[in-house]
């Protein structure tokens, strides 16, 4: 189970200096590029070409020289040992985005994936600059890419959102996938204004319009973060809602038959909130990463019982179970570099955590989390940064000993994707 305060994909800002060279890593090719292959549709997160094999998003790729245009999003594919460097695809909005008013959006970032229609293949919600003369309700910036056989292929559409479920002149933007209503269809919600979010219902058609939307909720917050999931184990997703990016306080709303209309229970001040399974009760955990520096948690959703992990600082949280135990282990990142504290029955332990390995030098942040190699174990993908013109992608397996391997067992660059 994985849930951070990023939206989509990639879903956090745990941010570090790492200074270490690698010792040895499996460095991907850059050359020749790889067929993305054929699928026949699965229930993975974010495989975009129903393969049965987990892809990676990459928003903000390197450039040939800095301040040079964006190249687009980047996907890599996932195949039977893992992501394949090679098996990727570059989505730009010359080749990819719709048109507003005969003009195409010159942002094209990726926002979540999830499979919108239903069909078995994750769609990718896109943020575009339409544009807008300040007048009246903006268009809404949002674009749906939808998954094939052959990945991620055909042009986008604008998504529908209709005029009832906005509220003033807010972009309508922050888009979070979940089945908050539990009919199985995934779902889509918005910010609207300063306190109400626009609940879209899923499943969506070909041309982006959902099957119902209603008047705006009511919100704790005007940033709703994903990705959601169930902490109580109700059958409804669930909802973090935040006051301002990476500050303040965060709120969980319970999801129930009509939406994330239901309790709401706010969590400590802080920069990054993750949920999971920690200790021994089946509803889910909360993670907050505190202003003051500690990570406070709150077992037991929705009931909130305080306690606090000692030793274990950061300003960016993400959680997954590495190890394949049950439990989900959290991952902190600081200045002294990224530590993985695994879950337990009694909850996570702080002694026992593990040291990741630096890629290469230069400042790094939890891309996502999630089970690429399909061993039943989450590994997690960090990227480093150095400049706008280089940077080192790296996977770090789980592992059933020792939560994760401390060293990537691959390594390539966003570079790849960059005209040869």
């Amino acid at each position: 189970m994985l849930l951070t305060t990023g939206c989509g994909s990639p879903p956090d800002d745990t941010k570090t200096e790492l200074s270490r060279p690698v010792q040895k890593a499996a460095q991907a090719p850059a050359s020749p590029q790889l067929p993305v292959p054929r699928g026949t549709g699965s229930d993975i997160p974010d495989d975009f070409n129903g393969d049965g094999h987990r892809d990676l998003i990459l928003n903000d790729l390197v450039k040939a020289q800095s301040h040079a245009d964006d190249a687009g999003i980047g996907i890599v594919y996932g195949g039977t040992r893992g992501l394949t460097p090679g098996a990727r695809q570059l989505l730009t909005p010359e080749r990819h985005a719709a048109r507003t008013l005969d003009q195409l959006p010159a942002l094209f970032d990726a926002e979540a994936g999830c499979d919108l229609d239903g069909d078995g293949f994750t769609d990718l919600v896109v943020s575009t600059d339409p544009p807008y003369d300040g007048q009246g309700r903006p268009p809404v910036p949002l674009q749906l890419l939808f998954g094939s056989p052959e990945g991620l292929t055909g042009k986008a559409v604008k998504l529908t959102v209709p005029d009832r479920a906005r509220a003033g002149n807010d972009w309508p933007d922050q888009p979070v996938c979940g089945d908050f209503d539990g009919d199985g269809a995934q779902d889509l919600v918005l910010h609207a204004s300063e306190e109400q979010l626009s609940f879209l219902r899923g499943p969506f058609t070909r041309k982006g319009t959902p099957r119902a939307a209603a008047a705006p909720l009511p919100a704790p917050g005007n940033l709703p973060t994903g990705p959601a999931t169930d902490v109580n184990q109700d059958g409804y997703d669930d909802l973090l809602v935040r006051t301002a990016e990476d500050a303040g306080p965060a709120t969980l709303v319970l999801g129930t038959a009509t939406g994330p209309t239901g309790t709401r229970i706010t969590l400590p001040s802080g920069t990054s909130v993750a949920l999971g399974r920690f200790g021994g009760s089946a509803a889910l955990d909360a993670a907050v990463a505190t202003d003051s520096g500690e990570t406070s948690l709150r077992y037991d959703l929705p009931t909130a019982t305080p306690a606090t992990l000692p030793d274990t600082p950061g300003t960016g949280l993400t959680t997954a179970d590495f190890d394949g135990d049950g439990y989900d282990d959290l991952v902190s990142g600081s200045d002294t570099g990224l530590r993985v504290v695994p879950g337990a029955k009694a909850g996570p332990a702080a002694s026992a955590a593990v040291t990741l390995t630096p890629a290469a030098r230069g400042t790094s942040r939890v891309l996502t989390a999630g089970d690429f190699d399909g061993d039943g174990r989450a590994d997690l993908v960090v990227r480093t940064y150095r400049g706008e013109t280089a940077d080192t992608i790296a996977l770090y397996p789980g592992t059933k000993g020792s939560v994760i391997a401390g060293s990537p067992v691959l390594t390539f660059s966003s570079a790849e994707f960059l005209p040869g």
